[in-house]
């Protein structure tokens, strides 16, 4: 038994090991935009233990640093993990014999690319050792997220004042959201938002974000529907 969960972890690692190289930076970049945003090295740090979600932590930071209501900044994060409430219906039913304990473990692991990882794996096989398999993928991961944000704040805090860093984050967006237009409603849904976020740039709170998030996920899901 041990050293199957031991080889389930390993098998993890190695699976998620060649997406590691794509995260890292964009855990610099949330490292960076943080200090530019005015957080500390131990709030950007922290950020990352506790959210541990790279797209809301970086619409976060952009938030912040434009000053945006409260309430404006927990909505954009609630609304951008949503998408994790659909992970974690689609990988529950591989987990059912975990106890509720282990559940909240893995639900904090719980990432785009973990989920990509382990639900490819459990579909292939049986014999897996599941819940190891998963943290194999998720710990390493967290690591170079957490690690990444503090090197990253540390690179930001010797950067000049006169040199901004400001079209970071937007790039860093850009960068996630191009490979994944891969279809019709994706790339509806994409137009739609863009298109709603800029309409409402004048909105108080920056409540744009808002406007452009649902307008692109409610077009996205009629045009998924229609096609």
């Amino acid at each position: 038994m041990e050293r199957e969960r031991r080889r389930s972890f390993v098998a993890g690692a190695a699976d998620v090991g060649p997406i590691l190289l794509g995260i890292l930076p964009f855990a610099l970049i949330a490292g960076v935009a943080a200090v530019e945003a005015g957080m500390t090295g131990i709030q950007a740090v922290a950020m990352s233990v506790f959210v541990f979600a790279g797209a809301s932590q970086l619409a976060a930071i952009e938030l912040i640093e434009q000053n945006a209501h409260a309430l404006v900044i927990v909505g954009t994060v609630a609304a951008i993990n949503l998408r994790l409430v659909m992970y974690s219906a689609s990988i529950a039913p591989y987990l059912r014999s975990v106890s509720g304990r282990e559940r909240l473990t893995l639900a904090y692991f719980l990432t785009d690319q973990v989920y990509a990882v382990s639900v490819t794996r459990f579909e292939g096989e049986e014999g897996t050792s599941r819940v190891w398999y998963f943290l194999g993928a998720g710990l390493p991961l967290w690591v170079v997220w957490v690690a990444g944000t503090w090197i990253g704040v540390v690179l930001g805090a010797g950067i000049p004042d006169g040199l901004s860093l400001d079209f970071a984050v937007p790039l860093t967006f850009i960068a996630l959201l191009v490979p994944n237009l891969s279809d019709r409603p994706s790339v509806i849904a994409a137009a739609a938002a863009s298109i709603a976020a800029v309409a409402g740039a004048g909105l108080p709170y920056n409540l744009g974000l808002i406007v452009g998030a649902v307008a692109g996920v409610a077009t996205g899901v009629v045009a998924g529907a229609v096609e």
